[in-house]
C-alpha cells in the first residue's frame, strides 16, 4: 500500500501518498529559515502547503465531477509532494466532452480566486504582505497566509493551462484541434506544442539556476511523448478483435489449486496472470499482483478461491483489441480473461496487443479489422 485513504467523495477516494510528508518538511524549513521567524514560520509553512493541497484537492474534483457527468468513472485522487492525480478509467474522445473534463479544474481554481478576491475587500485584507512572504523577507500573519494561497491558487490555474501534455491545457488544446482534425492528428499537433514549451522552459531554467523548472520542462516533454505514442497505439489497434490475437493455451486453475501450484505454474510456464475455472465456467481470475500479496501474507497451502479476484469482467472474442486496452490501461492489468459463454478460452495480454501492433506496422496485409478505426 502506497497511499492512505482520507474520506470519499462521491464514490472517489481522497488518498495520501506515503511520501506527502516530504513536502511538509520542506515546508517547515523553508518558511522556517526564509523568513526568519522560526518556529512560527515554520507553522506557516506547513499550514500554506496544506492549503495549496485542499486547493488542489478541490482543482482534482472538478475534473472528476466533470467526467462522472460523462459517465467516466473515476477511481481516485493520489496527493503527492508533486501535485495530485485524479485517476480516471478512461479519457473520452468526444472533443466537447474532453474540452469540459480539463477546463474544469482550472474553472475551480478560477471561482475560488473570485471568492477570495470578494473576501479580501470585504473584510479589507492587505494582499501586499505576499510578496514579502515569497521572497522570504518580512513576518508571517494570516494575511500574508491568506494572500500566499490567493497567489499560488492562481499560479496553479494557469500553470495547469499551458499547451501541453500532460497539463490541461494539452487537452484542451488537443479537444479544440479534434473538433476540426481527425483525434491522432490532433494529438500529435499538441503534443509537438508541448514539447516545444518543455524546450523552452528547459533551456530558460538551465541558464537561470531554475533547477525545479528543468525537472517540470523533462516531465512535460515526456508527458507529450507518451501522450502522443499512447493515442497512436490505440488508434492503430481500433477494428482488430480479440480473436486475431489471444493466447488459447494458458495455464488454467482450479479453485482447489494452493498458492504452492500456482508458483510451479508460473516457474514452468513463465505464465503470470491466470484464469480460475469450475468444472467447465469461468469463475474468477488471479492476478500477477494479487498473488504476489498473498506469497507474502498467506501460507503456500491457501486455496486459489481464497485470493483470486471476482471483479474482473472477462472479454469476448469479438471485443475491439482498442476496448481491451483501454481497460487494462484503467484497471492497471497486464491481461484479460476471454470467455465465451461462461467457458474460459485464454488470456489477452499486453503482449498479445503489442506483437499485434508490431505486425499490424509491419505486414498490415496480413491482418483485417472488422470496422474502419
Amino acid at each position: 500500500m502506497t497511499s492512505l485513504k482520507l474520506f470519499t467523495v462521491r464514490g472517489i477516494d481522497i488518498r495520501l501518498h506515503l511520501t506527502f510528508p516530504l513536502i511538509l518538511l520542506w515546508a517547515a524549513f523553508q518558511f522556517g529559515t526564509a523568513s526568519g521567524a522560526g518556529l512560527a514560520g515554520a507553522v506557516f509553512g506547513v499550514a500554506a502547503v496544506s492549503l495549496l493541497f485542499v486547493l488542489i484537492t478541490l482543482h482534482e474534483l472538478g475534473h472528476s465531477m466533470a467526467a462522472q457527468h460523462y459517465g467516466v468513472p473515476v477511481k481516485q485522487i493520489i496527493l503527492s509532494p508533486i501535485g495530485g492525480v485524479a485517476q480516471m478509467m478512461r479519457i473520452p474522445e468526444k472533443p466537447a466532452q474532453e474540452f469540459v473534463i480539463a477546463i474544469a479544474g482550472p474553472a475551480v481554481n478560477f471561482v475560488i480566486a473570485g471568492l477570495m478576491w470578494g473576501t479580501a475587500v470585504l473584510f479589507n485584507i492587505n494582499l501586499g504582505d505576499t510578496l514579502a512572504v515569497l521572497s522570504g523577507y518580512g513576518g508571517v500573519s494570516l494575511s500574508a497566509l491568506f494572500g500566499y494561497i490567493f497567489i499560488y491558487n492562481i499560479f496553479l490555474a494557469l500553470f495547469n493551462l499551458l499547451p501541453a501534455f500532460p497539463m490541461d491545457g494539452g487537452r484542451v488544446f488537443r479537444s479544440l484541434l479534434a473538433m476540426r482534425l481527425e483525434y491522432v492528428r490532433a494529438t500529435k499537433i499538441a503534443a509537438t506544442v508541448g514539447r516545444g514549451v518543455a524546450i523552452l522552459m528547459g533551456i530558460y531554467g538551465l541558464f537561470n539556476g531554475g533547477f525545479f523548472m528543468v525537472l517540470i520542462a523533462i516531465f512535460i516533454y515526456s508527458g507529450a511523448t507518451a501522450e502522443e505514442r499512447m493515442v497512436k497505439l490505440r488508434g492503430s489497434l481500433r477494428g482488430y478483435t480479440v480473436q486475431q490475437a489471444y493466447s488459447p493455451s494458458v495455464y488454467q486453475l482450479s479453485p482447489y489449486h494452493n498458492l504452492q501450484h500456482v508458483v510451479d505454474f508460473m516457474l514452468m510456464s513463465g505464465q503470470s496472470n491466470f484464469p480460475v475455472s469450475q468444472g467447465e465456467s469461468y469463475v474468477g481470475f488471479l492476478t500477477r499482483e494479487r498473488l504476489e500479496q498473498a506469497l507474502q501474507t498467506r501460507a503456500r497451502h491457501t486455496w486459489v478461491s481464497d485470493v483470486m479476484r471476482r471483479d474482473v469482467k472477462p472479454v469476448t472474442l469479438l471485443t475491439d483489441i482498442y476496448e481491451v486496452q483501454q481497460r487494462l490501461d484503467a484497471e492497471q492489468l497486464d491481461a484479460l480473461p476471454v470467455v465465451e459463454n461462461g467457458r474460459c478460452l485464454g488470456l489477452i495480454t499486453r503482449r498479445n496487443i503489442q506483437e499485434l501492433y508490431r505486425l499490424s506496422k509491419i505486414a498490415p496485409g496480413s491482418l483485417s479489422k472488422v470496422q474502419s478505426a
